[in-house]
């Protein structure tokens, strides 16, 4: 896909590598880039940096979600790629004294904006692709949907969940022409990262987000499936479907090294 000419929503827009990938779809030619967040005053310093549109836009409420589509196509015509990019770092406790966490509340934000923003997006786009002979959607994960994240098992499970959907939404509509692409990085130097404990996802290779951004246009032009900004991912990937009980027994070193620092 070439976003040249075409009209490009981004969730999560305002700021790392939401913004990042704005500014360099504007940068390769498309027609009107929206800028969706909560964070409204940067979603608007965003929009008038790449000539585009912002909206206000909390992605765990379906509703906001039908409003930047509808706004979006009324205004500047049909969306022809959606990158749901928004989320979120909470629930991170490198002691990890319990994966079940003490409530709700993280799981629940957590769902909402990792998994459900997608189904959102899809569940009132899909429609409108289908009768018009396609689209795109690019989703935002994290290498921890394809591996684990240490510390966070909200984050971890969610990601996970998001990499299943993609997958299912790929399959169901490829005979209708919906491409879907799932960008899944390691550590990416943003506002995010830097709020959380260091970790495995931090230390191999932190990345800018305007390169991320760089490998998504690549990605979106061969229309993978699987952007990997981080290539080792890959090797990781293998090594954990090759011997399952070695590779749990890895991260559980991690784990261990990861209490006794902060326990300290």
């Amino acid at each position: 896909m070439q976003v040249t000419g075409k009209v490009v929503v981004v969730t999560g827009g305002a700021n790392g590598i939401g913004k990042a990938l704005c500014e360099a779809f504007h940068n390769a030619g498309a027609a009107k880039v929206v800028v969706a967040d909560m964070d409204a005053a940067n979603a608007r310093a965003v929009a008038a940096m790449v000539d585009g549109a912002a909206f206000k836009c909390d992605v765990a409420q379906e509703k906001d979600i039908v409003h930047v589509i509808e706004e979006t196509e009324r205004q500047f015509g049909p969306i022809a790629l959606f990158c749901s990019n928004a989320g979120i770092g909470g629930g991170f406790d490198p002691m990890s004294e319990n994966a079940g966490g003490a409530s709700d509340e993280p799981w629940q934000r957590s769902w909402a904006i990792h998994v459900m923003a997608h189904v959102y997006a899809a569940r009132h786009l899909v429609p409108r692709m289908r009768a018009r002979g396609g689209g795109y959607f690019l989703n935002t994960i994290s290498a921890a949907g394809l591996l684990s994240q240490v510390g966070s098992p909200a984050y971890s499970t969610t990601k996970h969940a998001a990499v299943g959907f993609a997958e299912n939404l790929a399959i169901s509509h490829k005979a209708h022409n919906i491409k879907v692409s799932i960008l899944c990085p390691q550590g990416v130097d943003t506002n995010m990262l830097r709020s959380i404990p260091k970790g495995p996802q931090s230390g191999d290779g932190d990345l800018t987000p305007e390169q991320v951004a760089k490998d998504v246009l690549a990605g979106l032009e061969q229309e993978t499936f699987l952007i990997l900004p981080h290539p080792q991912v890959l090797g990781y990937m293998r090594k954990k479907t090759e011997n399952y009980d070695r590779w749990i027994g890895g991260m559980a070193k991690i784990q261990a090294k990861m209490r006794e620092e902060f326990g300290k």
